[in-house]
């Protein structure tokens, strides 16, 4: 409660947290494990970093999330899981939860270029097709371009 109130000025007793988190929480881990369609068409892969506040500090956490296509095409966000950091082995963890939940096939998997990625993909959905993200495609060259040539760079 005294972070809500740092954050936006107002208080909120530690009987209200608790009574709206208990009632969100059956719901988030009911959407969680929610059963889903066979087949995505398209699935994007992408761990965004935040620092969170926990124990009075701030720390990096990763929020792995899974975007699709369904076969409507509609977006559908399939989870969100949270890690200490990115990494190949978490993704294996992530893979293996929407196979239990359901998914048989990804047709293409958009992902960063996480080293050991595509595999992890693979071990679990051997005939997805992989593609490195367009927007990692255009990120990670601009690294290696001086910063006063990166207007003309991302004109291109």
């Amino acid at each position: 409660s005294r972070e809500i109130e740092e954050l936006y000025a107002f208080s909120v007793s530690t009987a209200t947290i608790s009574a709206v988190t208990d009632k969100v929480i059956p719901e988030l881990k009911q959407w969680q494990q929610r059963p889903l369609e066979k087949v995505y068409p398209f699935v994007w892969l992408d761990a965004i970093h935040y620092k969170i506040r926990e124990d009075g500090r701030y720390q990096s956490k990763a929020v792995y999330t899974v975007l699709a296509l369904n076969l409507e095409g509609k977006k559908e966000v399939l989870g969100l899981y949270l890690s200490e950091s990115e990494g190949a082995n978490f993704w294996l963890s992530v893979l293996s939860d929407l196979q239990n939940r359901g998914v048989k096939d990804i047709l293409i998997a958009s992902v960063d270029g996480l080293t050991g990625f595509p595999e992890a993909i693979n071990s679990i959905y051997p005939q997805t097709e992989v593609q490195l993200c367009i927007i990692h495609q255009i990120r990670n060259p601009i690294k290696y371009v001086a910063s006063k040539h990166h207007k003309a760079f991302m004109a291109d």
